[in-house]
């Protein structure tokens, strides 16, 4: 898969294209396989007291379970995060002194975000609530409320926030002056959602299984992936291709699809999880690699299934204790980090199925991370009402 160099727009052109503003409203070729699996030696797990903290930062101002955390691409120096006790705040991961905290917030915040600069910063709670606060001052500078928020994404070059709802709509704002649009959902909820590399569209997963490709300046459904070829349970994950034409999503339904977003043609399906006599496995988090041609699902069973994309066959499965609930790719490596509900966050090599290294330190089940854009430093939320911040400048890439 080649990248489009012309599909990319250039920053100053954004505005131009999505015209945000007041409104009503390639094949792939499987030829199957063996799978060759690779198992490795368990024993991540261990007992509560035998737990050696890896953290060299412990943020700790949260008084109930961290659901959320994002650092500043920026700077790579701070980070924000949101938790159950109605707070968001921004602090310093090389102190864990606090920068400011997000007030006015009634409700658990669980989604945070930078823009892609960092000059702006969004905050969303479970009663539908978002705030966004200019970085530079910490000023609000623009806030809405509407049905109960599932998830919120800033555009990859532009000042523009797209956030998912319960009730199956989508907004997309222009930052701070809240011109607006919506892009009309069929009532159901919207489990999760991206741009795409391109600028020009949009993605968005549904909890009947529908999968949507958006226009974003008309705000035009140009493809909607459902029924036969589409997913049978809850679209919960989603990422997309560099090259703009593929997008990868998890399911309920213990399976992962490769869709083409030219087309609206499911390309493969991936079988993830569990055989379908026995119980489903939700595939919980989703990634391309950005350096080879392959993709990564992550099960509640504890399952990473390392797939090659041109040919469909699974390449490796690294097991966990417990379920993953999220997968980030080494943007320059093939190295995948994950976390899992065993409080453990690994380091895999993808082309080997070998774990290379892990960090332990959380007392309960982790619940996100992120990795500074620099590479620097890993920082996970838990269960545990902490942030911690692991270094990453020692691993061998």
């Amino acid at each position: 898969m080649e990248e489009d160099g012309g599909a990319r727009l250039e920053a100053e052109d954004i505005e131009e294209v999505i015209e945000l503003g007041d409104n009503s409203s390639g094949d792939l070729n499987g030829v199957g396989g063996d799978l060759d699996e690779l198992d490795i030696e368990e024993g991540a797990q261990v007992d509560e007291a035998d737990v050696q903290d890896n953290a060299d930062v412990i943020f700790s101002k949260h008084t109930d379970a961290v659901f959320c955390v994002r650092v500043d691409p920026a700077t790579c120096a701070r980070a924000v995060t949101g938790g159950q006790d109605n707070r968001a705040m921004v602090w310093d991961v090389s102190s864990a002194n606090t920068l400011f905290e997000c007030t006015g917030h009634t409700d658990s915040v669980t989604s945070v975000g930078f823009s892609h600069d960092g000059v702006y910063l969004a905050t969303a709670d479970m009663s539908g609530l978002i705030k966004v606060w200019e970085v530079s001052s910490w000023k609000e500078v623009w806030a809405f409320h509407c049905s109960d928020i599932e998830w919120l994404e800033w555009h990859p070059m532009a000042h523009v926030l797209l956030v998912g709802t319960s009730d199956g709509d989508t907004w997309m704002w222009k930052i701070p002056s809240g011109d607006c649009k919506t892009f009309q959902g069929h009532g159901s909820t919207v489990g999760c959602g991206r741009f795409l590399p391109d600028g020009k569209r949009a993605c968005t997963g549904h909890a009947d299984g529908t999968v949507k490709v958006w226009d974003l300046r008309t705000t035009t459904c140009l493809h909607s992936v459902t029924g036969h070829d589409g997913h049978t349970a809850d679209v919960v994950a989603m990422d997309c291709h560099h090259d703009n034409t593929i997008v990868v999503t998890g399911s309920a339904d213990s399976t992962a699809k490769l869709t083409n977003t030219e087309t609206g043609k499911v390309l493969a399906t991936f079988q993830c999880g569990k055989p379908a006599s026995l119980e489903t496995d939700c595939v919980e988090t989703v990634g391309f690699s950005q350096t080879q041609p392959l993709v990564a699902t992550g099960s509640l069973s504890g399952s990473l299934c390392v797939w090659d994309v041109p040919t469909q066959v699974l390449r490796h499965t690294c097991p966990h204790e417990a379920g993953i609930v999220k997968l980030r790719w080494d943007s320059a490596t093939s190295m995948i980090y994950t976390a899992s509900l065993d409080r453990v966050l690994r380091l895999w090599d993808a082309r080997t199925g070998n774990i290379v290294s892990q960090w332990t330190g959380h007392q309960g089940e982790i619940l996100d991370f992120d990795i500074a854009r620099d590479g620097g430093v890993l920082v996970s939320t838990s269960e545990d009402q902490t942030a911690r911040v692991f270094s990453l400048h020692e691993l061998d890439r």
